[in-house]
């Protein structure tokens, strides 16, 4: 079968669960993933087709998109911040959001003279350690998970984006100290209640780790109000700590930040007008 003819089909079986774009933007990735040809190869030349073996496996992704897995996970990989990742059922999808985040850090850090210690708290797939330590070539960047697997896939991560990251398999929330301070501190830890479960799309509610989602309703800071105990100890002098934080807790955020005695509380929006994210002085 021709490919034009293929995506065509692959679009209109995807459209009772994604609009047009997502679902073109779809085929557009496991092209180039699979067979490594891009939208203009397919543009010049409208001859290209698929053997049976191809349809095969083009016909057991859709499959899995119709059930709305996750086309990173199905791929293996994403990009963020310019870099590629890989990503499992263990990790949660990096998202454009937590971009803002690390490029928040990088261009308040990369005109510094000397090396600075990072930590990042709730790694993941290493995304925001990684994407820091390649761009930011002074820093010492640390890294901590609670899940085993999630600190596999960032080592992996970090071999593969050549960086230097130190990994600690480590449950922030039973941690009373540090092992050493640090010049910044972040943390996207868990923090959307289950109240809010109603606004979670399928894809992420069915197959993301619901341990690096999720808080309980009655203690939504709980990951925000350790981290930022330790941070008053474990942060040297104008030590910096950032957070990405639940939109609908901005307030709440500026509040307990600034019980705890930190200063300069710059809390910032997102590219979608939401309260995203938060830095504070030691």
């Amino acid at each position: 079968m021709k490919i034009k003819q293929y995506r065509t089909q692959f679009i209109k079986e995807l459209s009772p669960f994604y609009d047009a774009y997502e679902a073109e933007s779809f085929f557009y990735l496991i092209l180039e993933d699979k067979h490594k040809l891009r939208q203009i190869d397919l543009a010049l030349n409208h001859e290209l087709f698929f053997s049976d073996v191809d349809l095969d496996i083009w016909e057991n992704l859709l499959i899995q998109l119709k059930k709305e897995v996750p086309i990173q996970y199905l791929l293996g990989k994403t990009s963020f911040y310019g870099l590629d990742f890989e990503v499992n059922e263990n990790v949660l999808i990096p998202r454009p959001e937590t971009e803002e985040l690390v490029e928040w850090i990088i261009n308040e850090n990369i005109g510094r003279s000397k090396k600075i210690k990072i930590l990042d708290i709730g790694t993941g797939s290493g995304c925001i350690a990684v994407s820091l330590a390649k761009n930011l070539p002074k820093a010492e960047v640390y890294a901590i998970d609670v899940s085993k697997k999630a600190i596999e896939t960032a080592k992996r991560n970090a071999v593969n984006n050549n960086v230097e990251v130190t990994f600690m398999y480590q449950d922030i929330l039973v941690t009373d100290e540090l092992k050493c301070k640090f010049d910044v501190i972040v943390s996207n830890p868990p923090y959307v209640r289950n109240l809010e479960k109603e606004e979670i799309k399928k894809n992420v509610l069915d197959y993301e780790p619901h341990l690096a989602l999720f808080v309980d309703d009655n203690d939504a800071l709980v990951f925000y109000r350790k981290i930022a105990s330790l941070a008053q100890n474990n942060l040297l002098p104008n030590g910096q700590l950032y957070f990405e934080i639940n939109q609908y807790l901005g307030k709440e955020m500026i509040d307990l930040l600034g019980k705890m005695d930190f200063i300069n509380i710059d809390l910032r929006k997102d590219i979608y007008d939401n309260d995203r994210m938060i830095k504070v002085n030691i």
